[in-house]
């Protein structure tokens, strides 16, 4: 089912300010109330909405420096790929992550507090793994994400 004007208006606004109210949202959407809060429920029971998140600046919680760390390992099997993203999974250092394909087999997302932490995770946490036979780290200067996500002209679910 795709959506319609008022879920994506419903996303638009959620997305800008996820602590809105139902009688705010209704009343900026010019919607009942029980319209609004059925699409809210609707659009969470489709899991388009999975949760209200805090956008957290990093340089104000000592994380000002990170890095994308991108990581081949070896043997290229699924026991391996498992293992290591229980691994990356448990590092508090390791905002997100991506399993790829292609050259690299990982892609970690990491915040430190400077320079010299990002050099101790790479070679007292990373380098000491023997399934990993490649590592390239780059230093992010600036992370600018997009606040409002919408789903491509003409794409379905």
């Amino acid at each position: 089912m795709a959506l319609d004007e008022l879920d994506t208006a419903l996303l638009t606004l959620l997305q800008e300010d996820a602590r809105l109210t139902n009688k705010e949202l209704a009343s900026r959407l010019h919607v009942a109330q029980s319209t609004c809060l059925e699409r809210i429920r609707r659009l969470t029971k489709r899991g388009i909405l999975r949760g209200q998140h805090a956008d957290v600046d990093l340089r104000k919680i000592g994380r000002g420096t990170q890095a994308i760390v991108a990581v081949q390992l070896r043997p290229p099997d699924r026991k391996v790929t498992e293992s290591f993203q229980a691994f990356v999974t448990s590092l508090p250092e390791v905002l997100s992550f991506f399993v790829m394909s292609g050259n690299d087999d990982f892609l970690l997302h990491i915040a430190v507090a400077d320079n010299d932490q990002l050099s101790a995770f790479i070679l007292d946490r990373l380098a000491q793994r023997r399934e990993i036979v490649h590592m390239r780290t780059s230093v992010i200067f600036s992370h600018v994400r997009r606040p409002v996500v919408m789903p491509l002209p003409g794409s379905e679910e």
